[in-house]
């Protein structure tokens, strides 16, 4: 009966009931269908809150409606496709489907080609490329291994920046190339912005209507959610920010040193957030008021101007341009607009697809506010201008403390961006916001930004390597201070580099107590500009390459974070390096051994 809806194992029903119940299944209405699908699981759950110790009735077998079947497939560097993903999972459950929820980084290839509804959701990362889980997949999928697709349907959500030149890169290919091997869109692509959650729940809305619609069949009796959600333990989140009191804001480069780094310290008393090594905070900034009068006297609009913000409030263009709307950022998609607006044959030539070089050589560098400047608007509305901008979407950071030692509380290690060009100073918005725009008496609106994709091993034994030059060492300080805390008995070995030892090491201190403890096993440390010759963390890895290799061997998990564009590439090719000299192989086999540490999760990356 591989294919009746209700089976007889592990299940108080006869073969005779079974086979009644199948008998009169193609019968039913679809209200029947869903009336007998709730008295089964109101009856399994009475039975289960009475202690009984019998087996559940009968449950609908996972093949019970093979055409309802379909495969979520997500692939995500800092958790939010594989959020979204099991949210379209959810959503297909409750709706009657069986839907299959898939890491890029495990899913087994060869089950491709029998897939009939594939559904995908990936992130771009960087300049255009795959997610970390995502690279085998996409490489795959791009190679001449790939089979012909001619039975699947799919669609694909696409999360991205539209600050980057290549804005949803990866979607888009494998949009495109799931359609050139012969699979049929079942529904068009959606590209999302930072700001992603109108767009990625109007797709969702949009594939259910679609399968509903094709898929007349009536849905599967369904008693529970394929996918496990954890419980929520705050009303706090993303769309509702938590107003975090800021308990301490302390620079801790030194004097004379190029940067201005923090250590900001904010309270979550009652909030009931909480979060695990590996986390970020979500900060929603304001902008800074200078620039904010600045851009409304440069475009001629009043700042008591009646307008809509980004939640469709009512309020006025100041208030708008300080906390609903991205001021300072250049994107594509604004300077399309605007250049339609202005009615500016410049920035439409600088638009056209054969200068790209030179429109990414235009808005390096440049603001919102040049391009009011360079190009004026006559006659725009304060309505029609706030139309130009996207939404101030929050900023993330690697939270550098750890629940269990700080329960209350919440660190962030926060580089402040200032910096000149084409004859201005600019700052970062929410670098700038936490460091100089919130009173000691003021509030953060924050949430707490889950990655699943950056975790500490499950067993505390398991030996960890941690490369994070600049403040991308704040994780494993949360790291440190979460195996401190468990009593952990893994070994601990942390690559550090920045500028200059005496201004820029930063919580010295604290690694060395750590070191002489036990609980640091080693700190290798580089400072670029104390010696002529400039020597950064990859460095460092090269020189130990021996006993760096000999704990992989033992199963150590290697972790990087900090700057996506340099750093990262820089480490991987030195990882890399080690394999292949260490193991006296080629370098294929070296670019295999890496490959597998990361699908096991045992190199795992936060860059940006």
């Amino acid at each position: 009966m591989g294919n009746d809806l209700f089976s007889v194992q592990n299940s108080p029903l006869t073969a005779e009931q079974a086979e009644t119940l199948n008998r009169l299944i193609p019968a039913l209405t679809t209200e029947q269908l869903t009336w007998l699908g709730g008295y089964l699981a109101g009856f399994n759950a009475a039975r289960q809150g009475a202690g009984s110790a019998a087996q559940p009735m009968a449950q609908p077998v996972a093949d019970a409606s093979p055409a309802r079947a379909v495969t979520v497939l997500f692939g995500s560097q800092t958790g939010n496709a594989e959020k979204l993903a099991e949210m379209l999972c959810q959503r297909l459950s409750a709706a009657g489907f069986t839907p299959t929820l898939q890491n890029m980084g495990s899913y087994k290839t060869r089950q491709l080609k029998r897939e009939d509804y594939l559904f995908v959701i990936v992130s771009t990362h960087g300049e255009g490329d795959p997610p970390d889980n995502a690279e085998a997949f996409h490489e795959f999928l791009h190679g001449k291994k790939a089979p012909k697709l001619d039975s699947l349907r799919f669609s694909v959500l696409a999360l991205g920046d539209s600050s980057y030149e290549h804005f949803c890169k990866t979607g888009q290919d494998f949009d495109t190339r799931l359609e050139a091997l012969g699979g049929q869109r079942f529904y068009p692509r959606m590209d999302c912005d930072v700001d992603y959650d109108d767009s990625a729940e109007a797709w969702i809305d949009g594939i259910l209507k679609s399968l509903s619609d094709e898929l007349s069949t009536p849905a599967a009796v369904t008693t529970g959610s394929a996918v496990a959600v954890p419980a929520t333990t705050s009303s706090y989140s993303r769309k509702n920010p938590f107003p975090a009191a800021l308990l301490e804001n302390l620079k801790i480069t030194g004097r004379g040193s190029s940067k201005d780094v923090r250590h900001v310290e904010l309270s979550l008393e009652g909030s009931s957030l909480s979060f695990e090594p590996g986390d970020s905070l979500g900060i929603v900034p304001s902008n800074c008021p200078e620039l904010v009068a600045e851009l409304m006297e440069v475009a001629g609009l009043d700042p008591k101007a009646v307008v809509s913000d980004a939640k469709k409030e009512t309020t006025t263009l100041e208030e708008a341009l300080s906390h609903s709307y991205e001021i300072t950022t250049i994107t594509r998609p604004f300077l399309e607009k605007y250049a339609t607006f202005a009615e500016s044959r410049e920035l439409g030539r600088l638009l056209q697809e054969e200068n790209r070089a030179q429109l990414r050589d235009f808005i390096y560098g440049r603001e919102i506010i040049d391009v009011v400047r360079g190009y004026p608007l006559r006659g725009i509305t304060a309505e029609q201008f706030i139309g130009l901008l996207r939404k101030l979407p929050p900023r993330l950071y690697s939270i550098a403390s750890s629940y269990q030692a700080n329960p209350d509380e919440v660190h962030l290690t926060v580089g402040v961006v200032r910096y000149q060009s084409h004859g201005r100073s600019r700052k970062g918005v929410a670098t700038t916001f936490l460091s100089e725009r919130v009173p000691e008496d003021g509030t953060v609106p924050v949430y707490v930004d889950s990655n699943k994709n950056f975790r500490l091993p499950e067993d505390s034994a398991t030996p960890i390597i941690m490369v994070g030059p600049g403040t991308g060492v704040a994780p494993f300080r949360a790291f440190l201070e979460e195996r401190e805390v468990t009593e952990a008995s893994g070994r601990n070995w942390l690559f550090f580099g920045d500028r200059h030892f005496h201004t820029d090491f930063l919580y010295q201190r604290e690694w060395l107590d750590y070191r002489k403890n036990g609980l640091l096993t080693r700190i290798d440390v580089a400072f670029s500009r104390d010696e002529e010759k400039k020597t950064y963390v990859q460095h460092r890895m090269l020189e130990n390459s021996r006993e760096l290799y000999a704990w992989l061997e033992e199963g150590a998990y290697f972790y990087v974070c900090g700057d996506a564009e340099y750093m990262a590439p820089d480490v991987h090719e030195a990882l890399l390096s080690i394999v292949e000299k260490e193991s006296r192989v080629s370098r294929e086999k070296a670019v295999e051994y890496v490959r597998d540490l990361q699908q096991s999760r045992r190199y795992q990356r936060d860059v940006y």
